[in-house]
């Protein structure tokens, strides 16, 4: 019984497709330095996973090396987290949503033990749904659903599902464990802190599921073909915008390890903002760098710019890049000793909006308005194979739709609530889509329109983003060098790896490891930290 309800729990709850330095008066040297001769000035560009993430290990590892550390973090931004961000419905701050990472899971052991410490209010995954439908979840291919799952985990809705897949559920499940315990290796010793990416895959034999496309990696390991079109593959679409022909196979595992999904109460940036207060970290928002040179004494002088200000300069020993290099537009000189290749990244249209009206039934061809799913995740009709396209969303036409929450209506507004709907597309929706799905009428001038061209009667708030979200998971054996020169790191190569708050909160981690090894093997500064002691105080705190 418990192994079903946790097969129902992961299907209802799919992941989602982040000391201080003075100014001298030559504007080139960090001051504040506790000691020139031992302690370490470190820059890192970027404020989200990867970047808090680095600079909140670096603070617990170096103290715990003895070795004095002085860390600024760079974010060109106004804001903490990266891709993990909230906006407000009516732009009231008690009604806070998140637009880009919405959960995280009991085996992402950074971000559930950092939650813990920095006594953050944790609640279950999706606990704002009102729960007016008879079906939580539906997965449609464009034509029809394939799959309805309501809210109760009844011994029969069990017994269908069985029914309806075999013993795929089964399979996978332990397929899931099985290659995700692999991955967990990678946060203890002899495997952490790692210095080679490709070469930790290799050593796990996650090269086995990381070069092939899901699809044959599920096949190859007896998953029925239809239990990974319309189960997996709406959750790789969901996840990723990507179907099983192109995403490699450990990514598909990643997207089916959703037991025990969690969201931090009025946004999961707390998790990061919460780790550069305890770094101790010089935060400087809104702020670019726009080069780095690469000086003969093996320090890196940034060049940045308060946005819209003038250019200053200052003199780091290290310099992490948190973030894909590719979107940095940062000049470094000379020329890296390895530079990040260009990878294409999926383009993600996030859109939010809040209307009186419920989704229409008519739509999903569905004769009533409480069996309209509560998230309705995508697929691809079966035998509708489009292979390894990018461009593979198929008849649906939009990847997710999930009703959020209920809002309260304003006081002059005679209708007692407000829906809030979340769609992730591979395009920016039209004013003839919206309004179709919510069944409201509008001028046929405004059906290639936007959001913005149809009534506050019926659409009373909207934001939309788009996101350079994740990378195409191609398959791939070969990862990026995590050292790209001397003394500059990067956490983004583990993208193309596994894509999510977790992993680059672990890429993070590991640089931090990586840098205070090689203060004291190198430079001989502070103690070598235990990493087997450090890992079983962690165990032992979780």
């Amino acid at each position: 019984m418990d192994f079903f309800r946790r097969i129902m729990y992961m299907l209802l709850l799919l992941l989602e497709c982040v000391c201080i330095i003075g100014v001298d008066t030559t504007g080139q040297t960090p001051l504040n330095s506790e000691d020139k001769a031992t302690s370490r000035n470190v820059a890192i560009i970027g404020a989200g996973s990867a970047g808090a993430s680095t600079a909140y290990y670096l603070r617990k590892f170096s103290d715990l090396a003895g070795v004095p550390v002085n860390i600024t973090v760079f974010e060109r931004e106004a804001y903490i987290g990266g891709r993990s961000t909230t906006v407000n419905v009516f732009d009231d701050p008690s009604l806070p949503i998140e637009l880009g990472a919405s959960i995280f899971v009991s085996v992402n052991y950074n971000l559930m033990d950092t939650a813990k410490e920095l006594g953050l209010k944790i609640s279950g995954a999706g606990g704002d749904r009102p729960a007016e439908s008879v079906n939580m979840l539906g997965i449609w291919d464009g034509f029809r659903f394939l799959y309805l799952q309501g809210h109760s985990l009844s011994w029969w809705d069990m017994a269908k599902l069985l029914w309806q897949y075999g013993l795929a559920p089964i399979r996978t499940q332990r397929l899931m464990k099985n290659t995700v315990n692999k991955f967990l290796q990678m946060y203890k010793p002899p495997y952490f802190p790692f210095s080679s990416l490709s070469a930790t895959v290799q050593a796990l034999d996650l090269h086995e599921a990381t070069g092939v496309p899901g699809a044959q990696f599920l096949e190859s390991n007896g998953i029925s073909e239809s239990f990974s079109n319309d189960i997996i593959q709406s959750s790789t679409r969901v996840n990723y915008g990507q179907n099983l022909g192109l995403i490699h196979g450990l990514e598909a595992m990643v997207c089916m390890a959703t037991d025990g999904a969690v969201a931090i109460e009025d946004g999961n940036w707390r998790i990061f903002s919460g780790m550069l207060d305890s770094s101790r970290a010089d935060l400087r928002l809104n702020t670019t760098v726009t080069a780095i040179k690469q000086n003969s004494d093996r320090s890196m002088t940034l060049f940045h710019s308060s946005n819209g200000g003038s250019t200053s300069r200052h003199t780091f020993d290290e310099v992490v890049l948190a973030g894909p290099f590719q979107y940095s537009n940062i000049e470094v000189s000379p020329s890296l000793d390895r530079s990040p290749e260009k990878i294409p990244y999926v383009r993600l249209f996030v859109t939010l909006f809040s209307s009186p009206h419920q989704l229409s039934p008519e739509f999903f061809d569905l004769s009533d308005q409480k069996d309209v799913p509560e998230m309705i995740l995508t697929t691809l009709p079966r035998g509708f194979n489009l292979g390894d396209r990018e461009d593979g969303v198929g008849p649906a036409k939009f990847w997710s739709i999930s009703l959020l929450r209920i809002v309260e209506a304003s006081a002059e507004d005679s209708r007692q609530k407000h829906y809030v709907y979340k769609v992730f597309s591979p395009e920016k929706l039209t004013a003839g889509f919206l309004a179709s799905v919510l069944a409201v009428e509008i001028p046929a001038s405004d059906q290639n329109g936007t959001i913005g061209d149809i009534s506050r009667n019926d659409i009373s708030w909207y934001h939309e983003k788009t996101w350079h979200s994740y990378p195409y998971e191609y398959p791939r054996m070969e990862f990026e060098e995590i050292r790209l020169a001397s003394n500059v790191w990067y956490t983004g190569g583990i993208e193309s790896f596994i894509s999510t708050m977790e992993t680059s909160s672990l890429m993070g981690m590991n640089v931090a490891g990586l840098m205070t090894n090689e203060w004291h093997d190198k430079l001989h500064l502070g103690k070598p930290v235990s990493w087997s002691g450090w890992t079983q105080q962690r165990n032992n705190e979780l």
